[in-house]
């Protein structure tokens, strides 16, 4: 049975013998509103995580005992809950090496505390189910997730794949700015083809086209000058 933090709250379980950043990121994260609990070594962390099962795990790669890739594996043969890999590898082999054993995102030290968190909340969002799993309405705009159906002003609209994860990250941070760097890592991932082009810009453009009725003043997908966008549901 899954641990229910504290009032409810998400419990992450940290696993790195760096202490400095254990405490750093236990501060950050219980601001954040979460329940942190922390392990130096790998054995203990994935006792830590089989007894717990907390909602999400963020791990490293260089433990002095059981190496990173393998207390993923250990604990992904039993449990499905995240697992954020934060190590200071950053080989390409090492990162695919990661993702392969189960880890559900990678970030390389040193790391900006609001990136890791803004990838804590989307894999949250998406294993708890947040309105982008269900049905959402704002304005003239209907979306069914589930049936990956849109509506605006009760008329179909179709969408490409690309289109439809777009619009669903938006809808899952609503009313919040997202930059062209994190849309980009959600939407494309490791793609190194979208790193340095305008195709948040360009798929953000062909969306508006198909679900604002004036693209020149769009309603839903609001610019923010000079860092990114955000999908305005009030």
């Amino acid at each position: 049975m899954k641990r229910q933090g504290t009032a409810g709250r998400p419990t992450i379980l940290v696993v790195d013998d760096d202490e400095d950043i254990v405490q750093t990121l236990k501060g950050n994260l219980e601001l954040d509103g979460y329940e942190v609990l922390s392990a130096f070594d790998g054995r203990s962390g994935i006792e830590k995580a089989v007894r717990i099962r907390p909602d999400l795990v963020i791990l490293d790669l260089n433990l002095p005992d059981i190496d990173g890739i393998k207390a993923c594996q250990i604990i992904r043969n039993e449990f499905d809950f995240p697992i954020i890999m934060l190590t200071a590898r950053d080989g390409l082999s090492d990162k695919v090496l990661g993702l392969e054993c189960g880890a559900d995102d990678y970030m390389i030290k040193p790391f900006h505390f609001l990136e890791l968190s803004a990838r804590i909340k989307a894999i949250l969002r998406r294993t708890e189910g947040s309105p982008a799993t269900g049905f959402h309405e704002t304005k003239d705009l209907a979306i069914d997730f589930k049936a990956r159906k849109i509506l605006l002003s009760g008329t179909e609209v179709k969408l490409t794949k690309t289109e439809f994860k777009l619009l669903e990250l938006f809808v899952s941070y609503s009313n919040e700015v997202l930059s062209r760097e994190f849309i980009t890592d959600q939407i494309w991932h490791d793609s190194q083809l979208y790193q340095t082009s305008r195709a948040v810009d360009v798929h953000v453009q062909r969306l508006r086209k198909k679900i604002e009725p004036d693209v020149e003043n769009p309603r839903y997908i609001i610019t923010v000058a000079g860092v990114g966008y955000k999908f305005e549901s009030r």
